[in-house]
């Protein structure tokens, strides 16, 4: 009698069949959505098809698509004189122009904190608070209690919140919230049964705008440990933010109401810099949102060019260092050149997988000559700056997952107040930081790092 016990194992005849059917709905998925993909995300998604397409498969429906339109047409060429190189940049992806801001950068959590309070309690007509988390702790409380009686006040408040910050929202802040008059809606939900575009691709921006003219924004999340501390995190981590008055709040407001509207199934508003009174400030700056709602994508594009283009010094601080080949590649050749590229990072952060797949990229920049800078404290702050051109602040780590799959955001600013004081606060944190030694790594761990990098995409 023949052994039927592995009977239910396709044969090899069929196994063909399934890898051929899966390759090609990888081939014209990718052809039909037009889209770019690095090398190395491409080969992994291949193999994965030919090796396991049972399992790849349904995971590339879900997770696979990267950007959520096709990509436009360039802007018509410049009339007018050309501006700063990386304005024309920007705004070549059909994006606002810069503009005059007053701009408070945030020296501390309690700076931060006192910031966030005076945008919500300054707004006559509307607030609007876009965040990855709030936490279950007295600052996450605090800001629900604080927009709940806003809203009772006659204020529009409506709060987007990340479909995987919303796993550790309590309901009660929900049902506060609400009850008071405020709306919140839920990006992405993990467990939403409605057709929302692909789970992976997770909304991180962080704005707090009022009135359209005001935002709060930077790299913090609504929780105790990026301000100044609580009972999980006593010791606050090391993080940035702003505020400003101006076009770029306009800017942010827009891409708020564009966010809000993909969530609620509703036209956006048409907010434009007219709509905001203008700002006394004279320091530039610029709106630069960043992931798969954009025709490009812009904020590693920017930094891309920036590299190439840096003559003294790149300085950056970032929780997460996972670059993905272009950017490894421009930051190598402008550390080749005699640029000073210095890039603070904690040397332990909240994330052990991508603490382990960094040490790659790590070490083949450090033999380039790319100084790194392992801080003893938890950093969370995101911020670039080139020579004395320009200085980007906002949500964006220095990893694929941030710059190629999140709706991200960050402001660039081109004052020399404002780049000066985030050099200085970026020369002040790598201080504390020991220098980074590469070592040769052995045989399992260099095999567990080119496995793990094949899918740092999704880490």
């Amino acid at each position: 009698m023949p052994n039927t016990k592995f009977d239910w194992l396709p044969s090899p005849s069929q196994h063909f069949l399934v890898v051929t059917f899966a390759l090609l709905v990888y081939v014209l998925t990718t052809r039909a959505r037009r889209e770019q993909r690095a090398p190395t995300t491409a080969i992994a998604w291949v193999m994965g098809l030919v090796l396991m397409p049972y399992v790849i498969l349904p995971m590339y429906l879900l997770f696979g698509q990267r950007k959520l339109r096709p990509a436009g047409s360039p802007r018509p060429a410049r009339t007018a004189a050309p501006g700063h190189w990386a304005a024309d940049l920007i705004e070549s992806f059909g994006l606002a122009p810069p503009g005059r801001c007053d701009i408070r950068l945030h020296a501390d959590g309690d700076a931060a904190r006192e910031a966030l309070w005076q945008v919500i309690d300054g707004a006559r007509e509307r607030i609007d608070v876009c965040t990855f988390i709030i936490g279950d702790d007295a600052l996450g409380r605090a800001v629900i209690e604080r927009l709940a009686q806003r809203a009772r006040e006659g204020i529009k408040v409506r709060v987007l919140l990340d479909g995987f910050g919303a796993l550790t929202l309590p309901r009660r802040h929900i049902r506060l919230l609400r009850a008071a008059g405020g709306e919140i809606a839920v990006f992405r939900p993990f467990f939403s049964l409605r057709r929302i575009g692909p789970r992976n691709l997770r909304n991180h921006r962080k704005f707090t705008i009022a009135d359209d003219g005001w935002l709060w924004s930077g790299g913090r999340n609504l929780a105790g440990e990026y301000f100044t501390g609580n009972d999980r995190h006593p010791e606050a981590w090391r993080d940035l933010s702003f505020d400003l008055r101006g076009s770029v709040a306009a800017a942010a407001a827009r891409q708020f109401d564009h966010d809000w509207s993909s969530v609620r199934g509703r036209k956006a508003r048409a907010v434009t810099a007219d709509d905001v009174e203008e700002s006394p400030g004279s320091a530039m700056a610029q709106f630069l949102p960043s992931g798969p709602d954009q025709t490009e994508d812009t904020a590693h594009a920017l930094l891309i060019d920036a590299c190439f283009r840096a003559e003294h010094r790149v300085l950056a601080v970032t929780p997460y260092f996972v670059p993905g080949d272009g950017l490894r590649d421009a930051l190598r050749l402008a550390a080749r050149r005699g640029v000073q590229v210095t890039i603070a990072m904690p040397a332990r952060s909240n994330h052990r997988l991508a603490d382990f797949v960094r040490a790659r990229a790590m070490r083949d920049l450090a033999r380039a000559g790319v100084s790194f800078r392992m801080l003893p404290f938890m950093a969370h702050a995101k911020a670039v700056v080139v020579d004395d051109e320009l200085a980007m602040c906002g949500s964006i780590n220095l990893d694929l997952r941030s710059l190629l799959l999140n709706h991200e955001a960050a402001v660039v600013f081109y004052g020399p107040r404002e780049i000066d004081w985030l050099a200085e606060w970026i020369d002040t944190t790598a201080s504390a930081g020991e220098p980074y030694r590469a070592r040769r790594p052995g045989l399992v761990r260099d095999v567990a790092e080119g496995l793990l990098l094949t899918v740092a995409f999704q880490l």
